[in-house]
């Protein structure tokens, strides 16, 4: 694994635009298979499930307005971040099985 100061230098690395092109170049070109890698994740995972959907319908069916624009703006904030967190998850795995191939290619 990873220690945690060549994790915080891993993360400040993406500050440099070059750096972060590069990765933004790949993901684009694999969105449609990470996406459904993604989906896959968080459907096993159990997070957007009965117990999401039933939260989903009470908040909507909320009568307050306020009540119920602030219940759906924390559903997503929750989505959103839920999906941040499983997605760097498959980015990981993803590099991961890169390295591996790329090792197994060079022997």
């Amino acid at each position: 694994m990873f220690t945690d100061e060549q994790l915080d230098a891993a993360v400040r690395a993406l500050s440099d635009p070059d750096r972060f092109a590069g990765a933004e170049r790949l993901v684009s070109a694999a969105a449609p298979q990470l996406q459904r890698v993604l989906a896959e994740a968080l459907n096993e995972g159990g997070w957007f499930g009965a117990a999401h959907q039933a939260e989903l319908r009470s908040a909507i069916a909320e009568p307050d307005e306020a009540v119920r624009a602030e219940r759906v703006e924390t559903l997503i904030a929750e989505e959103t971040r839920m999906g941040m967190l499983v997605g760097v998850a498959v980015g990981w795995q993803l590099a991961a099985e890169l390295r591996e191939t790329n090792e197994t290619e060079g022997d």
